[in-house]
């Protein structure tokens, strides 16, 4: 491989490797006991293989993410993938990651509204900073702070194989009865799997910036990056998923922050803690940067502002969200990220299987609508809404149980679409 692939493949995991990847997986080891390895193959798949399904996915088009979304219908291509971004940036994913970095790295010596204030006041400077020059974005994480971020985790990583030795534990209900579905479901709160459709652009730029410019040679390097992204990203969820697994006994723990505070003082003390909290930072740091830039990018282009007011609105916007603190933050995205997830998930499966059906806008539609209907059930469910007139027909939904009640209603709306197509574009 070229060094190129490294560096944009190092860019690329800095860019996913953010708040919720540190967060979830010493859960799930936690929780899941002794059927982690199920547990955390699923968690793979949608933490790991589908962002860079997406990231693929973005390398076959010319633009960014709206050209797979107009496949289904402009407006719905400009609507979803504004929503994505605003998830994914200002709303949620940006405000998380600095919150996370606060309570990894200055809570716990110094909490309350004013410590929160002085963090993100000066971590939003610096990410407004980075941001402005975004095509030295790839150098200035691939390049420098994604080897100090890999050399923090590793030290964190090694400590907890050496000195953690305590059996796993008994799975909690869920992961008993299905640990590899539960940890597929878990792995939609990384969030990655819709950033990817913001990142993915950002990969191809830089490809282009090197002077690779065909579709065919663009998705060519994207994979090689991918590859060197994807064995980075399951290393180190696989070792901190295993961490939790070995640290349950040591609990109960509020959430995987802590686990992992606890376990970085168990293993390295005090130093360790404060050995976390550059992880957390610096993680949540790129990740950041990388939310902002694909948000200047995008509405820079959909609205008539440049990319620097852009960036400035986004900036401001993640600042004061952040400020409200992360259970806030955290309460208002699980019902978006339900809702969204499942869309994200069949439009970029669609995009492989595109030559199949020749683009057909039916199968898109049908696809896509069927796959909505239920997702938006279970994100008004996230939110509290009582459904229960329409409760009993969806519980019936194959996998309903499992968090992926959509899938059957998305194969069927697929098959619609083929038959549709059929009947509409009878020489196609």
């Amino acid at each position: 491989m070229k060094k190129g692939n490294f560096v944009i493949g190092f860019m690329l995991f800095a860019l996913f490797f953010g708040a919720g990847n540190l967060i979830y997986p010493p859960i799930l080891g936690m929780e899941s006991g002794t059927s982690y390895f199920a547990a955390i193959s699923g968690f793979v798949i949608t933490g790991v293989g589908l962002p860079l399904l997406a990231v693929t996915a973005i390398s076959f088009v010319k633009n960014d993410a709206r050209e797979l979304a107009d496949r289904v219908h402009p407006l719905f291509g400009l609507l979803f993938t504004s929503v994505v971004y605003l998830a994914i940036g200002p709303f949620f994913g940006i405000p998380r990651a600095a919150t996370v970095g606060y309570e990894m790295s200055l809570e716990p010596f110094q909490s309350g509204e004013l410590p929160l204030f002085l963090f993100t006041t000066i971590f939003f400077i610096l990410v407004f900073l980075f941001s402005l020059n975004p095509s030295k974005v790839v150098d200035q994480i691939g390049k420098y702070l994604t080897p100090l971020l890999l050399l923090v985790i590793t030290a964190l990583i090694l400590g907890g194989f050496l000195l953690l030795k305590t059996p796993l534990g008994s799975p909690n209900p869920n992961y008993r009865a299905n640990p590899f579905f539960n940890g597929f479901v878990e792995g939609y709160l990384t969030m990655d799997a819709i950033a990817a459709l913001a990142f993915g652009i950002i990969v191809v730029n830089a490809y282009r910036e090197r002077g690779v410019h065909t579709n065919k040679a663009i998705v060519k390097e994207t994979l090689k990056s991918g590859l060197i992204t994807g064995v980075g990203l399951v290393a180190v969820y696989g070792s901190i998923g295993w961490i939790g697994a070995r640290m349950a006994s040591y609990g109960p723990f509020e959430n995987g922050g802590d686990l992992l505070s606890f376990a970085a003082d168990t293993i390295l003390g005090t130093y360790g803690v404060i050995l976390l909290g550059i992880i957390v930072t610096l993680a949540c740091f790129t990740t950041s940067v990388g939310l902002v830039v694909a948000c200047g990018q995008f509405f820079a282009k959909v609205t008539m502002l440049s990319y620097k007011w852009v960036i400035f609105i986004v900036t401001m916007a993640s600042y004061i969200i952040a400020n409200q603190g992360l259970n806030t933050i955290l309460d208002f995205s699980v019902p978006v990220l339900v809702f969204i997830y499942p869309i994200a998930i069949v439009l970029i499966l669609l995009t492989f299987l595109n030559k199949a059906f020749q683009g057909s806008r039916y199968v898109y539609r049908f696809a896509i609508l069927f796959t909505a209907l239920v997702s938006l059930y279970d994100g008004l469910s996230e939110f509290g809404f009582s459904l229960n007139r329409i409760t009993p027909y969806v519980e019936k939904l194959p996998f309903f149980e499992i968090g992926l009640g959509w899938v059957v209603p998305a194969i069927i709306g697929f098959l619609i679409g083929l038959l549709y197509r059929a009947i509409k574009e009878p020489n196609n």
